[in-house]
């Protein structure tokens, strides 16, 4: 039998490849961003969620980001302030999801038809394919995602780049910071987020278009469409849920920032859906590991030789 919505919470990690081992659980809503150190990048990010329910215990159920006229209408944001180490080709940094393993078994019917209301509504640069032995959706960053601003030239320290860690509550907007006016301006993009998004469809203009070794580029993935409460994919004129098609464990959605052609890992975003039962019982556990230990804490202190038991 399916469980419901309420059974399960969600758990948001990040970090700087697609081993587990190397995330670090994010501070959902919370008033700090994860930092992550890649041997590709240097970045900060921000995940919000709307209505949130998941861990950590104690999350804030919302942001102030959503009470912006923005993002009022949002359920979810990823936003992320990002240094190259090296400069990229516009062309060859991507922004999407991925799988470790096929999930063809487990999609829910109406997949095809809801993988091309996206690509036509919302992101026709959007590519992949689900049935795949390895499933992936990948869309060029530079036509992907919704926000994107130039900064300046990061300044650096110990040999280390230097990002920013200030927290954008609002959000940001499409623009551009001190001399990164000009470095938009010289490649002819446009200021507005449509247009910007429309110009860089283009192969040819994203080839002409520069990640630049040093340069400090913030950007905001967010949508209306997934409903992380309901675990429900909400198109227009088309609703797709998945509850009935996990599996008794634990289920993710791994967001990730790579290099089209080498697959090098930028940064990685899991949302894992983990079964209240699984975390309560974990919970236990460490209560009562916690207990033991205090308890052999105070059989030690009992059997501590008084001054006047030593001859």
């Amino acid at each position: 039998m399916a469980k419901g919505a309420d059974q399960y919470l969600l758990r948001v990690t990040a970090g700087p490849d697609y081993d587990p081992a190397t995330h670090t659980l994010v501070a959902v809503n919370g008033p700090t961003s994860t930092h992550i150190f890649s041997e590709h990048c240097t970045a900060n990010v921000t995940v919000r969620i709307q209505n949130y329910r998941g861990l950590p215990h104690g999350s804030p159920s919302t942001s102030p980001y959503f009470s912006s006229a923005l993002h009022t209408h949002d359920q979810y944001s990823i936003a992320f302030s990002m240094i190259p180490h090296t400069s990229i080709s516009g062309n060859d940094l991507v922004f999407g999801n991925d799988f470790d393993r096929p999930i063809k078994s487990r999609l829910p019917p109406g997949t095809e038809t809801a993988f091309k209301i996206v690509k036509w509504a919302i992101d026709p640069g959007l590519e992949g394919d689900l049935y795949s032995d390895k499933p992936h959706l990948y869309g060029p960053l530079l036509s992907s995602i919704n926000v994107l601003r130039v900064g300046p030239k990061a300044a650096r320290k110990d040999g280390k780049w230097e990002i920013p860690a200030h927290l954008y509550e609002d959000g940001i907007d499409e623009g551009a910071d001190g001399e990164g006016e000009e470095v938009r301006k010289a490649k002819n993009v446009p200021g507005d987020a449509a247009a910007r998004k429309k110009y860089f469809l283009n192969e040819g203009h994203r080839k002409e278009w520069e990640f630049e070794e040093g340069r400090v580029y913030r950007g905001d993935f967010f949508n209306p469409y997934l409903d992380f409460n309901q675990f429900a994919l909400k198109l227009p004129g088309f609703s797709l849920s998945v509850l009935g098609y996990l599996n008794d464990k634990e289920d993710s959605l791994r967001y990730v920032l790579k290099h089209r052609s080498t697959s090098e890992v930028f940064f990685v975003v899991v949302f894992t859906l983990v079964p209240k039962e699984d975390v309560e019982k974990e919970g236990a556990a460490v209560s009562q590991e916690g207990k033991k230990v205090e308890n052999e804490g105070r059989k030690q202190e009992e059997y501590q030789p008084k001054d006047d038991d030593v001859d």
